[in-house]
C-alpha cells in the first residue's frame, strides 16, 4: 500500500504539542489512534531518581512502552539493570547511545544531575525523540528556554519530572484559587527543608581518600566515568563527596535547594497564579561562595499583575527559614497540642478573602489543605463541588498518551516547565548576585547586575559537549 503508515510515521504524526498548560488553556483530550502502538526509550541516567523513571519507561501494561537502550556513567548501576531491562543495550555517554540507537528510539528520558539535563535533552529533541526531563528542566534560565523553543519548533511531546503536577488535589487547590476562593492573592510563602546535603561556605571536598580508604574509594571510582559524568562543565578531580548525591549542593552541577524543590513546592501557586517572568529578585542568604550554595536563603521574588491578576509578591525559604509563625496560625500541622509544627515544607497563598494552605511538597495532603480565615481551617473538599479542573491519567501516563495523540501533558516544555524552571532560577541568579536584580525576562536580561552574573544565565559549554545540535 503506497500510503501505509509506518511506526515511525505514526509516533511523529500523532505527537501533541500544546502550548499547554492549565493556566494558559487547558489539557485537551483526544481518542487514541493506537492504543497497541509501543513506544520505545533511551533512558539517560537510570541511578537514583533514574530508577523509577526507566521504571515507569518499562511498562507496557500501564503505558505501552518498553525501554530498548540505557547510558549511565556508572558501571555498577548499569550491571544492576541488567535483568530489569533485557536486551536494552548499555552506554556511558548518551551521545554515542543516540547516534547508535537514534533509528530505535521513539523518546528519552533524562534523569542525570541537573548541569547536564538540556545538553542530553536537547541532542534527542533535535533528532525528533520525545523528551520526558527530570526536574528542574535546566541548570540554567537560557537553557530552560532553548528547550521550551526547540520543543515547540519540532512539534514534541514533552514533560518535566514534577509529578505532583498530576495530583488531583493540587489541580483542585489550583482551580480554587484562580476560582476567587481568597479573592486576590497579594504574598505566596514557600519553604522547604531543603538542603539535606553539605552546602554552605568554605565546605571542603575530599578529593583523595583518607587512610585506610583506599580500597572502598578506588572500588567506586573505578566504576565512574567521571569524564562522561563531568559533561559540560569545568573539569574537577573526582569525589564520592559528590557523586551520586551531594552534587546538588554545588553551583557547577546543581541548582541547591531552590531547584531541587522549587518545582514541586511552588508548583500549585504557579499553577493557580501563572507566576512567571517575576520584573525583580532579592535574596538574602548565609555567606556562600563560587563552590556551593549557601546553607540558607530567603529569596522575594516581585511578579507584575498578569491575565486579570494583581501583582503578586512571592517568598521562598530554605536551610531552616520559614514564614512568620503567625501567618501559619490556624494551618494544620503534625503533632497535637503544644507539640503541633507546621509541615517542613509547604506553600501559603495570602488573599484578601482569607489564607490557602497547601502543606507538603506535592500539593497531595488532601486532608489539611484547604483555607484559613481568622485563624479557622476549612478543608478544600468543602469547595470542590461543581469545580471543573483537567484530571490526570497518571504524571507519565499523560507523556505517553500525549505520544499516542491523546491530549497535551501539563508539564510541556514550551508552556508550563519552561517558564517555571525560568522563575525558579532567577532566585538562583539573586543568590549568586547578592543584590536585587531586576529582571527583563523577554530578553533574558538582568539589567542593573555584573558581568559574573552572565554565566548564571547563559552557561559556557566544555569538554565538546554542545546545546545546539543542529550545526
Amino acid at each position: 500500500m503506497a500510503n501505509k503508515t509506518t511506526r515511525r510515521t505514526f509516533v511523529k504524526s500523532t505527537a501533541a504539542l500544546g502550548l499547554g498548560c492549565w493556566v494558559a488553556g487547558g489539557v485537551s483530550a483526544k481518542q487514541s489512534r493506537s492504543a497497541l502502538e509501543e513506544v520505545r526509550f533511551g533512558c539517560v541516567g537510570v541511578g537514583g531518581k533514574g530508577s523509577s523513571d526507566s521504571a515507569d519507561a518499562n511498562n507496557q501494561d500501564a503505558h505501552g512502552s518498553k525501554v530498548v537502550a540505557v547510558c549511565d556513567i556508572d558501571d555498577g548501576t548499569l550491571d544492576s539493570v541488567k535483568s530489569k531491562f533485557p536486551g536494552a543495550k548499555q552506554y556511558n555517554d548518551f551521545r554515542k547511545m543516540l547516534d547508535e540507537m537514534g533509528k530505535s528510539i521513539d523518546a528519552v528520558t533524562v534523569s542525570t544531575p541537573d548541569h547536564t539535563h538540556a545538553s542530553a535533552a536537547m541532542m534527542a529533541m533535535d533528532m525528533g525523540k520525545h523528551c520526558f526531563c527530570q526536574k528542574p528542566l535546566s541548570h540554567s534560565i537560557y537553557e530552560a528556554r532553548m528547550m521550551g523553543n526547540l520543543a515547540r519548533d519540532k512539534k514534541l511531546v514533552t514533560q518535566m519530572g514534577n509529578q505532583g503536577t498530576a495530583s488531583g488535589n493540587l489541580r483542585l487547590s489550583a482551580a480554587l484559587v484562580k476560582n476567587g476562593l481568597i479573592g486576590d492573592v497579594k504574598e505566596v510563602h514557600v519553604w522547604t527543608n531543603r538542603p539535606v546535603w553539605p552546602q554552605s561556605y568554605g565546605l571542603e571536598v575530599k578529593t583523595e581518600p583518607s587512610p585506610g580508604q583506599e580500597a572502598e574509594w578506588n572500588k567506586k571510582k573505578n566504576l565512574v566515568h567521571w569524564d562522561e559524568w563531568i559533561g559540560p562543565a569545568d573539569k574537577c578531580a573526582y569525589s564520592p563527596e559528590i557523586h551520586p548525591f551531594k552534587w546538588r549542593g554545588f553551583w557547577d552541577f546543581g541548582t541547591g535547594a531552590l531547584g531541587d524543590m522549587a518545582c514541586h513546592t511552588l508548583n500549585m501557586s504557579f499553577m493557580a497564579l501563572n507566576l512567571r517572568n517575576p520584573t525583580s529578585v532579592l535574596a538574602t542568604t548565609d555567606r556562600h561562595d563560587n563552590v556551593t550554595y549557601p546553607k540558607s536563603s530567603k529569596i522575594v521574588f516581585e511578579f507584575p499583575a498578569m491575565d486579570g491578576r494583581p501583582p503578586v509578591k512571592m517568598v521562598w525559604y530554605d536551610g531552616g527559614e520559614k514564614p512568620p509563625r503567625e501567618l501559619l496560625k490556624g494551618c494544620p500541622g503534625r503533632g497535637k497540642g503544644e507539640k503541633k509544627r507546621p509541615f517542613n515544607s509547604g506553600a501559603l497563598l495570602v488573599g484578601e478573602k482569607g489564607n490557602f494552605y497547601s502543606p507538603g511538597d506535592y500539593g497531595g495532603e488532601v486532608a489539611q489543605t484547604g483555607m484559613v480565615v481568622d485563624g479557622e481551617f476549612t478543608n478544600q473538599r468543602k469547595f470542590a463541588k461543581d469545580v471543573d479542573y483537567p484530571k490526570s491519567p497518571g504524571h507519565f501516563k499523560e507523556f505517553t498518551n500525549a505520544i499516542r495523540g491523546e491530549g497535551t501533558p501539563m508539564s510541556n516544555f514550551p508552556g508550563y516547565a519552561g517558564p517555571l524552571t525560568e522563575t525558579i532560577l532567577l532566585g538562583n541568579l539573586a543568590v549568586w548576585s547578592g543584590k536585587k536584580v531586576d529582571w527583563d525576562a523577554e530578553k533574558m536580561v538582568a539589567a542593573n547586575a555584573d558581568e559574573s552574573v552572565k554565566n548564571m544565565i547563559r552557561h559556557e559549554y566544555k569538554n565538546g559537549y554542545k546545546l545546539d545540535y543542529s550545526s
